[in-house]
């Protein structure tokens, strides 16, 4: 007897949901079997990031040999980034901008569940049970407009998904920041200078833990780098990160 299969009133109800509201392509809307999933069409633009890639900082080579002995590309062998290692599951072009941007700002919160699963996969072994994820934090004042964290809800989707701890609230947005969009690598990391820190009450369950920092794009990794050197000042053991989608090319500056 399979002790994990739906009881059948669950069953039930999902085929009668799926009767008057057929699954949509979260990507595009077309018809799909099941809730919560891409099309295959949708599934087929995707630029899954898989070997060889920049071990820091995820973004994807073009050959093994571009990525030479080490696999770090020129930015990270000139200025390491203050984190171990760095994982995205996805290039972010035009699929995972339809899946991104709305669960930002639409309050597509179901493309988390998704989402998750792909990072989940990109993050294969770098997860471990004693790990935690730790979402990028929004200031208050943008957590009061949007109503939620989109990082925050990938973080906990990811550790439903692998057994490991989310702590939603271990980072704190200590002063607003301007958007990023559209700035340079240099006014970004001036911009994120001293404006992450470690919530108090949360610094015991951090210090000598694996942190796994996590957030939507990674871009020129500036938020992600402020959130490392406070987790790591806080006496976190190992901080790596974790992006649904690295922007390459011309979306660096997005």
């Amino acid at each position: 007897m399979n002790h994990h299969a739906s009881p059948w009133w669950r069953r039930a109800g999902t085929r009668m949901l799926d009767m008057l509201f057929p699954p949509r392509c979260l990507g595009c809307g077309a018809d799909v079997m099941q809730a919560g999933l891409l099309c295959g069409t949708c599934v087929s633009q995707l630029h899954l990031i898989t070997s060889p890639y920049c071990h820091r900082c995820a973004l994807p080579f073009p050959s093994r040999a571009a990525g030479g002995p080490t696999l770090t590309c020129t930015t990270c062998a000139e200025t390491p980034p203050p984190w171990h290692e760095g994982r995205a599951a996805m290039v972010y072009d035009d699929v995972p901008r339809r899946l991104i941007l709305p669960l930002k700002y639409a309050d597509r919160t179901e493309n988390a569940a998704l989402l998750a699963r792909y990072m989940a996969a990109a993050a294969t072994g770098l997860v471990h049970k004693d790990s935690i994820f730790i979402p990028v934090p929004l200031h208050r004042l943008r957590l009061f407009a949007r109503r939620y964290n989109q990082a925050a809800l990938l973080a906990c989707a990811l550790a439903r998904r692998t057994g490991a701890m989310a702590l939603p609230d271990g980072l704190e947005r200590l002063r607003a920041t301007p958007t990023l969009k559209g700035k340079g690598r240099a006014r970004r990391q001036d911009i994120m200078q001293g404006a992450i820190g470690v919530r108090a009450h949360r610094r015991r369950d951090i210090a000598g833990r694996h942190v796994i920092v996590v957030d939507d794009v990674m871009t020129t990794g500036a938020t992600l780098a402020a959130c490392a050197r406070s987790l790591r000042d806080a006496g976190a053991a190992r901080v790596d990160v974790l992006a649904a989608a690295r922007a390459c090319g011309q979306h660096e500056q997005q």
